[in-house]
């Protein structure tokens, strides 16, 4: 059986959709890990699909145990809770820690092979992001010789294009003229549809396939900041500048000016150093190569900004 779990988040839900639409895995070999309540309305979708659905809670370890109980296989998408990440957090105090508590469950419910959600950055990486990411990974790699594992890299999805562009969350409400960042680079920008499909064909296939390896799902067209604003421009119909200033400046405009929180833009301000280090150029061709099994190409990230836009 399969575990799979924030089966209710972006990522997680598309692949749950993704193995059932397109019959990757019999719904009875799925268990739904979810750390709300299962009686609540929230999850009546999946009850009603005939799922198995069962209470995982990274701050509760001994559920995460019973969760993964009779499950070879887990897809483990990484914790939300980036304020663990935030002051430069020490090993075991950021998000890191909620997925060792997973990866330990698992090895002591049985599980044999673990697929993790990284992000398509590079390693060693600049930005803060990926330092959880990259622990997890050590620990995987190094602590684990009693299971498989296989990392996949998700792109920088297109849907989140505005948090890069400057916190550009009001889309055709937006005001501002022009756009503060701390650096630009090219981006291998990927939807949450396409690596869904691709990441929903791994975890399906027999584990021997991918143990051991470390995947980039990303589409290898990429696109700037500035692209973007080129892009946001024309369909708002008005001119969208990207300015780029220094890290200090970047962190006291958002802090200061958009009261943005001091610790959340301290540590996403690293990002930028990661976007002028090219390290979401992306060339590993595996998800373009995916999509081509089922007859799909990469959506592009002009279509999915306009798609927002409008």
């Amino acid at each position: 059986m399969l575990a799979v779990t924030s089966a209710t988040g972006k990522l997680g839900s598309a692949v749950l959709d993704n193995l059932l639409e397109n019959d990757f895995v019999d719904k009875k070999d799925l268990v739904v890990c979810t750390s709300s309540d299962p009686s609540t309305d929230k999850l009546k979708p999946l009850l009603e699909r005939g799922l198995t659905v069962r209470y995982a809670n990274f701050d509760d370890p001994s559920s995460l145990t019973r969760a993964f109980a009779g499950c070879s296989k887990l897809f483990l998408v990484s914790t939300p809770s980036i304020s663990m990440d935030y002051n430069d957090a020490p090993l075991w105090s950021g998000r890191e820690l909620h997925h060792r508590r997973a990866i330990d469950a698992a090895r002591e419910a049985g599980v044999k092979h673990i697929y993790y959600t990284s992000l398509a950055f590079a390693n060693p990486s600049k930005a803060s992001v990926m330092r959880a990411h990259i622990r997890t990974e050590a620990y995987l790699a190094k602590e684990c010789g009693d299971i498989t594992w296989t990392v996949l890299r998700e792109g920088l999805y297109n849907e989140s294009w505005p948090l890069y562009f400057g916190y550009y969350f009001g889309l055709k409400d937006e005001q501002r003229k022009e756009i503060v960042v701390a650096g630009d680079g090219p981006v291998s920008w990927t939807s949450i549809s396409d690596m869904a499909f691709a990441t929903a064909k791994i975890i399906s296939s027999s584990s021997r396939e991918w143990a051991g390896k470390t995947l980039y799902l990303s589409q290898r067209q990429t696109c700037t900041l500035s692209d973007i604003a080129a892009i946001v421009s024309k369909v708002k119909g008005e001119e969208v500048q990207l300015k780029v200033v220094s890290r200090k400046d970047y962190e006291t405009y958002y802090v200061q000016e958009m009261g943005k929180e001091k610790p959340s833009v301290e540590w996403w301000s690293s990002t930028y150093d990661a976007l002028k280090d090219r390290e979401c150029d992306i060339t590993d061709g595996t998800l373009e190569d995916i999509l081509k099994e089922g007859y799909n190409k990469p959506k592009p990230l002009a279509e999915t900004v306009e798609e927002m836009l409008k």
